[in-house]
């Protein structure tokens, strides 16, 4: 990846107009097909730990992905429609437990979203409920 550059939307290798295509393998793995990521990626810490994992359509982020801590645990689980958030989002402190929940719609907060105290409770007191990304009620 440090033998490329983005501009515009696409990679390309350093010094060229031609949109790079090529399987990339190292920290970052996965495919780039005509400057734009495709199909199935992951991503590792320089420690070797799985950083994130998730799919690309068009160079869009498609599908749940699912990122991790540099320790190695989960941090969030989400899910994309053509680069957006799209659908349910999931997030967790660093114990393991459960730390938020909610859904978004293209790209906004919508619905009912929960936190929860470190030790896996709710928070009744940050349960919000959200229209178009804009908070409604508390």
């Amino acid at each position: 990846m440090k033998d490329l550059e983005y501009r515009d939307g696409f990679h390309y290798k350093k010094f060229t107009d031609v949109p790079f295509t090529w399987k990339i393998d190292g920290q970052f793995n996965g495919l780039i097909e005509n400057g734009k990521r495709e199909g199935s990626w992951v991503q590792y810490f320089d420690n070797g730990l799985l950083y994130f994992k998730g799919d690309y359509k068009n160079g869009k982020r498609e599908g749940y992905w699912v990122t991790y801590n540099y320790d190695g645990k989960l941090q969030y689980i989400t899910n994309h429609k053509n680069g957006k958030l799209e659908g349910s989002w999931v997030s967790y402190w660093r114990n393991g437990k459960l730390l938020s929940k909610g859904n978004f719609k293209n790209n906004m907060r919508e619905g009912s979203w929960d936190d929860y105290n470190k030790d896996g409770t709710i928070n009744k007191e940050e349960t919000v409920t959200y229209k178009d990304g804009v908070k409604i009620s508390d």
